[in-house]
């Protein structure tokens, strides 16, 4: 690559980001059957993982929308590119699959089963069952037992399990750090205390930053033995500041309130310090974007890094017939929210570890600077077309 697209492809350029949005909102299609994707799950789910020019990104591959999209991921001499119908796009690179996956424990479970390598970032879903699965809590948008379901993982990973693994992708395959989340399990913590177990041990076993991720528990003091056991970071996600929104999609989220998460950000910040306690922020559901808005910054007050991500349907799921949010509606939000969190200093910039270090699934940190105008700055065909 050379120095000037180096420069051009820099983690705040809004061209690169209106690529991004467009990628996010109407999926690639990908030839040659080049690129193994994540299904079901309570992660990125329908998910090809790719860096653009350098960037990493998630996008939806498999859903049946995707069928119309204009993008095409395909080879392009020793690697791949991005086109838009034949017109070529930017480059691409699809990761290799991960050495670790080719291991196996002792008692025969295979390391992919335990935890998955999201680009550069080891992540697990510790408890694959979640308590308001098959209820009328159950959120909408979430496909967390599905996968195991579809026999892709195993109910719980045992925390040296994790160690073990986290050992492997460190050293064969270079990750950067490791995301833990979790259905949520019955009792009063919500499943932070076992999570800090899983975090525990890793941080005994290998140098790498952790984030958790978990509803809020009821006793916030459970937040200390949290930073007690080595997290780095942590994700209490509310998904929407719409509260018509929340009580429709996340019921068990709706009854704890925007306002509890409020409460148990702030004291996360005053433990964890600002810009490591995060929350997704799902676009398309319905939303109001006043209040998304109002929400995020309010958030960003706090020193809590809102996440801003597109709504990624996952068939199978009460969402999982809808569309992703459309690309001018996801930018217009993210042009108010990201120079909002640059003046309050949030970022990925400044996080050590989970998804808003990570930034793959949403495109909002490339919306921190505004000026397209800057010297130097690749112009990308998708945006000389428009």
């Amino acid at each position: 690559m050379s120095t000037a697209v180096t420069q051009g492809m820099g983690r705040s350029d809004p061209e690169v980001g209106r690529l991004i949005i467009e990628l996010q909102s109407l999926g690639v299609r990908v030839e040659d059957g080049g690129l193994e994707g994540r299904r079901g799950g309570a992660g990125p789910s329908d998910a090809g993982m790719i860096w653009v020019e350098g960037v990493p990104v998630t996008f939806p591959f498999a859903a049946e929308y995707v069928a119309r999209s204009p993008f095409v991921l395909r080879p392009d001499g020793d690697g791949w590119a991005l086109y838009r119908g034949d017109r070529r796009l930017a480059s691409a690179r699809i990761p290799p699959r991960p050495r670790f996956y080719d291991l196996t424990t002792a008692d025969g479970i295979p390391y992919w089963k335990i935890a998955l390598l999201h680009l550069d970032s080891l992540a697990s879903t510790v408890i694959q069952t979640c308590v308001y699965w098959d209820t009328p809590d159950q959120c909408a948008f979430c496909g967390i037992e599905l996968s195991l379901q579809a026999g892709r993982t195993i109910p719980v990973k045992k925390p040296e399990q994790l160690a073990e693994v986290a050992v492997a992708a460190k050293e064969l395959d270079g990750a950067a750090d490791v995301t833990l989340t979790t259905g949520t399990p019955r009792g009063p913590d919500k499943g932070a205390r076992y999570l800090a177990r899983c975090t525990a041990a890793i941080k005994g076993a290998v140098d790498l930053p952790v984030e958790v991720q978990f509803e809020p528990p009821e006793d916030l003091d459970v937040l200390e033995e949290v930073r007690a056991s080595g997290v780095d970071a942590v994700g209490m996600h509310v998904e929407s500041f719409d509260p018509e929104v929340l009580a429709r999609v996340a019921p068990a989220k709706a009854r704890t309130g925007i306002d509890g998460y409020f409460r148990a950000w702030e004291r996360a910040v005053e433990l964890f310090g600002r810009g490591h306690v995060s929350t997704y922020v799902i676009l398309g559901m319905g939303e109001d974007p006043d209040l998304t808005v109002e929400g995020c910054r309010r958030a960003a007050d706090l020193g809590v890094y809102p996440f801003v991500v597109p709504l990624r349907p996952i068939p199978g799921t009460p969402l999982g017939d809808i569309l992703p949010p459309p690309p001018d509606y996801v930018e217009t939000v993210y042009r108010k929210v990201a120079p909002y969190l640059a003046l309050r200093g949030l970022g990925a910039h400044g996080t050590l570890a989970g998804c808003a270090r990570c930034q793959a699934c949403s495109a909002i940190a490339r919306f921190e600077e505004s000026d397209l105008d800057v010297p130097g700055r690749r112009r990308l065909p998708i945006l000389e077309a428009r």
